[in-house]
């Protein structure tokens, strides 16, 4: 079984220095519901489906797929909700984890995340120094929410 165990977290940007090497993600979704997100995604010049189950506290199932490049694009163009997700995702090793930093442009512009992946939803992490706040039961830090909420539109930030 595919079982995704994450957290997320808001940042301090200027506590994480220089963002170096980021790989530039494009993501568009086919479906949201509650019972099934999937997802396409283009990283570089590869190309993934994505169907993730719905939460069970931090965890979910989730199963991932490469799919041909030109077939995710137009995918991305012809068949996914709009807006699309544009974000760059960069890599730290921090610990014994390996973090996942997102950060957003277009409609989440201003939004940066990041997220850690798990072996047991009761693992012990060390949180580095540029973790501001836990957002993981925030509904809102989904993709799949910031493709229909986006950042810009919340009221709290403007």
């Amino acid at each position: 079984m595919a079982l995704e165990i994450e957290r997320k977290y808001l940042i301090d940007l200027e506590k994480i220095g220089t963002l170096e090497n980021g790989i530039r993600i494009k993501q568009g979704y086919l479906s949201t519901d509650k019972n099934a997100v999937v997802r396409v995604r283009v990283k570089n010049d590869k190309a993934y489906l994505t169907i993730k189950g719905p939460n069970n506290g931090i965890s979910r199932l989730e199963f991932e797929y490469e799919i041909p490049f030109d077939e995710a694009n137009e995918m991305l163009d012809n068949l996914c909700k709009k807006p699309l997700i544009d974000k760059t995702r960069y890599i730290i090793k921090h610990d014994i984890h390996i973090w996942e930093i997102d950060v957003f442009y277009g409609d989440n512009e201003g939004l940066v995340v990041a997220e850690v992946e798990l072996k047991d939803e009761n693992e012990k992490i060390n949180l580095p120094s540029w973790i501001k706040e836990e957002v993981t039961s925030d509904n809102r830090y989904f993709n799949s929410n910031l493709m229909k909420h986006p950042y810009k539109d919340w009221v709290e930030f403007q």
